[in-house]
């Protein structure tokens, strides 16, 4: 019996680190590996390098202390704002999973090819979630993002 005890408690020493190691790789949609950031930004857009987000469809990056895990993506959606981590938000963060934007119109992850509509963030390949979204409000000519 304390033989049986002993090769019980050996296999779940040596199991635990696997599974540990394994358990943030991909998820159902119930657990997010994207780690949590204190976001706080507040963007000029009268500046030149956010001019952009003065059209609907215009989007720019937002990196920086206080800007997500990665980095935002600011996109004017026409009827407000919004502002997603640059973290693929289906797998846990390697050097690939950066969200970039392609075409003007959608959110790419090269570490597995998904893809997200650039101005709701709905998946359209591969994730089984949108990006984290953070609260962007326009208060005059000043777009305030936070969490």
């Amino acid at each position: 019996m304390k033989f049986i005890k002993t090769i019980l408690n050996n296999v779940l020493v040596l199991l635990f680190p696997f599974l540990l190691l394994n358990a943030c790789k991909t998820d159902d949609g119930t657990v997010s590996c994207v780690p949590f950031t204190t976001v706080s930004r507040t963007i000029n857009l009268n500046l030149p390098l956010y001019v952009n987000l003065n059209n609907p469809g215009g989007w720019a990056y937002i990196d920086g202390i206080n800007s997500g895990s990665r980095g935002l993506i600011v996109v004017n959606t026409g009827i407000g704002f919004k502002a997603y981590d640059r973290n693929a938000p289906h797998i846990c963060p390697t050097q690939n999973s950066t969200i970039y934007v392609k075409d003007d119109i959608k959110m790419v992850c090269d570490e597995d090819g998904s893809e997200w509509i650039l101005t709701t963030g709905q998946p359209t390949k591969l994730a089984n979630r949108a990006p984290r979204t953070y609260q962007a409000i326009l208060n005059g000519n000043q777009l305030i993002i936070t969490n």
